[in-house]
């Protein structure tokens, strides 16, 4: 055996014996302490109808975006959709919701339970709890709005309940679109039969 003279080359040699064991010991110990695998047990799967699945097609949080000629930026988002057996062009959405921002600052956010998104003609329609809000300070309330895909158009169907800089307005209908063809300014405006009550 080979004489060492110094304490420095003794604790090397030691530990040229000692580690190796202990890394041995630490690898039995995993195999003598591993938990044995149980074949019977079933792999846990997430509670989802396999049926449903591949009956319906489906896409999940789906969202489109573009940009009109004057710099428009709009944008639709959806928890869920999926297409219309009948019309490949339809989409049924859940939980949809909208963003316009035209290059004049302003900007107008809706959201819905729910709806559909044309892509032939061009136009998405928001249904269920309908909300609007833009940044000029109106929110809006109804169950239907059509939106044009380029943002260049909101309409609603229905009748809308809206809370404003002049106070509660009611009417039938309320169309937000471009002042004219050439220009980044939109116009807000309430039809048929409005009703405000006006807060000083």
């Amino acid at each position: 055996m080979a004489i060492y003279d110094n304490a420095y080359s003794r604790f090397i040699a030691w530990l040229k014996i000692i580690l190796p064991l202990v890394a041995l010991g630490l690898l039995s110990t995993l195999f003598l302490f591993s938990r044995g695998i149980d074949p019977s047990q079933t792999i846990p799967y997430a509670d989802v109808d396999i049926d449903e699945l591949v009956r319906e097609q489906r896409i999940t949080s789906p969202n489109y975006t573009g940009m009109t000629d004057d710099g428009t930026a709009v944008s639709f988002f959806a928890e869920s959709a999926r297409p219309d057996p009948d019309n490949p062009n339809l989409l049924t959405a859940v939980a949809l919701k909208a963003k316009i921002e035209a290059p004049s600052g302003l900007q107008v956010d809706i959201s819905s339970e729910g709806g559909s998104i044309n892509s032939t003609q061009r136009q998405s329609v928001l249904s269920g709890n309908v909300e609007v809000e833009t940044s000029s300070g109106y929110e809006i309330f109804t169950e239907r709005l059509t939106a044009a895909l380029d943002g260049s158009l909101l309409e609603t169907a229905r009748n809308v309940r809206a809370q404003g800089p002049l106070g509660m307005i009611e009417a039938g209908k309320m169309v937000l679109e471009l002042e004219d063809a050439d220009s980044d300014t939109y116009l807000l405006v309430f039809k048929g039969g409005v009703k405000l009550v006006y807060t000083p």
